[in-house]
């Protein structure tokens, strides 16, 4: 087979919180893609404390993040990526993550972006009150592999990346409140889903467009209208996949996977209005 694209290309990575180790492995074995870290000053792009307000989606943020690494190290191939936390969206009182990878091609004109968002995370937060105990929550939270930030109650930040009792207790007064520090390097969870989510992206740019063999080839929509099995009308439900390419925009729909061809009536608008 011949090589792909990427084979010794290099990438340039812009991380400063050590995301080289969860993203280097997959695009390495998949693509043989050089993963080159860029130490430019990611927090300037929003910061899990707040102390610099995250501008635009996710997406955006993760696109801007690999231009400057591509600007910074003059490289035309950039990686970066974006997380996001809070509650989960279908799961009631649970909390969520959202990991985004963005892969930037510049001489193809390549723009590619996933998420994925899990319930595997330890993102939450504690009030620290007079008389109790925080052993449950730093169990809960992994403390102390997973790191710490201590806020006061006026939400200033006291400390970030707490990782032992000694720096801990004396800031676990009642009315600071601790939560779990999510920057990758601090946070051996998340650090887990930034590398699932490189497995995908390598998957991903793997593939190859059937008409112009830019690689990125892979789902961009879905096709709904999926018929009911009782009255056959359209429901909302997916009918096919819809594969794409960011360069040429060459398009192909296919069955969905699981090979159902038809929705339950209980879905169904007409059958159960």
């Amino acid at each position: 087979m011949p090589e792909h694209p990427y084979e010794g290309r290099r990438v340039a990575l812009a991380t400063q919180h050590g995301k080289l180790r969860a993203l280097a492995p997959p695009l390495v074995r998949r693509l043989g893609l050089i993963v080159e870290p860029v130490a430019i000053d990611t927090d300037a792009f929003g910061t899990f404390t707040g102390t610099t307000a995250r501008t635009g989606t996710a997406a955006e943020a993760a696109l801007a993040k690999a231009r400057a690494g591509m600007a910074a190290s003059g490289l035309d191939l950039g990686l970066a990526s974006e997380g996001s936390f809070g509650p989960h969206p279908w799961l009631p009182f649970g909390a969520g993550g959202m990991e985004t990878l963005a892969f930037i091609d510049a001489p193809r004109g390549l723009e590619l972006t996933l998420s994925a968002v899990s319930r595997r995370t330890n993102f939450a937060q504690h009030e620290v009150s007079a008389g109790t105990d925080i052993a449950a929550f730093l169990t809960r939270v992994g403390f102390p592999s997973h790191a710490l930030v201590v806020r006061g109650p006026d939400g200033d930040v006291l400390a970030t990346g707490v990782q032992d009792m000694a720096t801990l207790s004396p800031l676990a007064w009642p009315g600071n409140r601790l939560e779990t520090d999510m920057r990758a390097h601090m946070n051996p969870t998340r650090m887990a889903a930034i590398r699932a989510l490189a497995g995908r992206l390598a998957v991903r740019l793997a593939a190859l467009c059937p008409d112009c063999g830019a690689p990125g080839w892979g789902q961009v929509d879905l096709l709904r209208g999926l018929p009911c099995s009782s009255c056959n009308q359209p429901t909302q439900g997916v009918m096919a996949i819809i594969d794409g390419c960011t360069v040429c925009h060459h398009r192909e729909t296919r069955p969905r996977p699981d090979g159902v061809t038809a929705a339950s009536p209980a879905s169904c608008d007409w059958c159960n209005p």
